[in-house]
This record gives structure tokens, C-alpha cells and sequence, in this order.
């Protein structure tokens, strides 16, 4: 048997008498993509704070990719592979879209960044960085300061920074955030293309993007996992219409 990239073994978290994440067990495979969809306050990016390592559970476990990681703390994770997208982006404003990749491929060497602002004119780090921009559609954008891109241009250097990180994991936490329609179908567009090369959990409300682009989907329904399924399994389930897909999908 294939060990799973990912695996949540009953993690709970409460923020006082708040039950945010209950008992919640998902399996992610190494050639898949995932999707994790709930209403808001579902407990959905609690959930992701807790596999990327930002907060810790109460109890339950976090194996990645064979090991134990739920006492680690998010820099160990990153170091291991788990790279993660914000839903609110986190690039550098000030900096050109090649730099910013650039010093992700710095941080991944394990650089201290003292020469943080000359990390574009090396070429050690100019090629990895440009090959992460083409994947996403933003070579020709390199020399852009990212500040001025736009909304869905972010979004896709964001995701170029995570590339840069050689991730063995991609946790995606609502990339269509802010997105137009022609924007989110080029995220669309791009992470179909990384579909089978990288493991990802995709966190969205966006159903078009989650059902064009997700092998199985976990429902989160007040901390819990209420099914898990093929996207054709879960959007058949009369519980999933009645909790959430019913005003989704309208």
C-alpha cells in the first residue's frame, strides 16, 4: 500500500469553548489534488493553519510524507516540502516579480538573506526562479514590480514563489480569492497543468475551479468532515446540497 503524502489523523482545536476543528481524518494521495469545501466559518483555514504549522492542534496528528510533523513548527514544515499559498497574497510589493522568486529559491538554499537585495543578479538563482515563473504564465512579467500587477497576476506569483520552495506538498488556500472570472480560469488553467506533478490541497469557495480541477473533495461542515468523495459522489449527496452546494451552486 502507497503511503498518502498527507495524513490528518482526529485533530481537534478549540479556541475556548469554540470547537473549530472536530475529529477531522483526510488522506491526501501523492498524485492527487484535493479539495476542502465548507461555508465560511466551517473551520476550513483553522484547518490549514494546523497542517502548515501556523497553530498547533489540540490533539490528533499530522503525518507528512511518512513522518510525524505535528509538533513541528511551520519553517521545519516548509523545510520538509509543505509550501503553502495565503488567501490574502504575501508577495513583496516593493520588489520586481523575479526577485520575489528569487528569494524564495534563496530561503530554500537556506540562505540569511544578507545580501537580500541582490538576490536577482545571480544567476544560481535568475534560473530556477524564471522556470517557476514560466510555469505559471508570468515569464514575461519578470521585470514588473510586483506591486503592480494585477489581482490575478499576484495570485499567480504567489504560487511561482511556492514552486520555488521544490515543494513535495502544495497547500492552496483559496487561490481564486479576489479573482474575476477570466482570472480565476487562467489559476484554473495553470494549476490544471500542475495536476499530477505535485501533490495539493486546495481550500475554495470557487465550485467551478473546485470541480474542474479536484480528483476528491472533503466537505467541512462546523469543524467537521461531513463526506468525502469524487467531485460527481459529493455533488450528488443530498447532505452536501442541504448544508452548502444547495446556495453554491445556484
Amino acid at each position: 500500500m502507497v503511503e498518502p503524502v498527507l495524513r490528518l489523523e482526529a485533530l481537534h482545536k478549540s479556541f475556548g469553548g469554540l470547537m473549530v476543528t472536530r475529529d477531522v481524518t483526510v488522506e491526501l494521495a501523492a498524485d492527487e489534488l484535493h479539495a476542502i469545501i465548507g461555508p465560511n466559518g466551517a473551520g476550513k483555514t483553522t484547518l490549514i493553519n494546523q497542517i502548515s504549522g501556523l497553530i498547533a492542534p489540540d490533539s490528533g496528528r499530522i503525518v507528512f510524507g511518512g513522518r510525524d510533523v505535528t509538533a513541528l513548527p511551520a519553517p521545519e514544515r516548509a523545510a520538509l516540502g509543505l509550501a503553502r499559498s495565503f488567501q490574502i497574497t504575501s508577495i513583496l510589493p516593493a520588489f520586481s516579480v523575479l526577485e520575489n522568486v528569487a528569494l524564495a529559491v534563496q530561503a530554500r538554499s537556506g540562505s540569511s538573506f544578507r545580501f537580500f537585495g541582490r538576490a536577482s543578479s545571480e544567476e544560481a538563482l535568475n534560473k530556477p526562479a524564471m522556470a517557476a515563473l514560466d510555469e505559471v504564465g508570468l515569464a514575461d512579467r519578470a521585470d514588473v514590480i510586483a506591486g503592480r500587477l494585477a489581482h490575478g497576476e499576484k495570485r499567480a506569483l504567489e504560487l511561482a514563489i511556492a514552486l520555488a520552495m521544490e515543494p513535495k506538498l502544495l497547500l492552496l488556500d483559496e487561490p481564486m480569492a479576489g479573482a474575476g472570472r477570466e482570472e480565476s480560469q487562467r489559476l484554473i488553467t495553470v494549476l490544471s497543468r500542475l495536476k499530477g506533478r505535485f501533490p495539493m490541497l486546495l481550500v475554495e469557495h470557487d465550485m467551478t475551479a473546485v470541480f474542474a480541477l479536484a480528483d476528491r473533495i472533503s466537505v467541512l461542515i462546523y469543524g467537521q468532515i461531513l463526506t468525502s468523495g469524487t467531485p460527481e459522489e459529493v455533488r450528488a449527496d443530498p447532505r452536501v446540497i442541504a448544508a452548502y452546494l444547495g446556495d453554491e451552486m445556484e
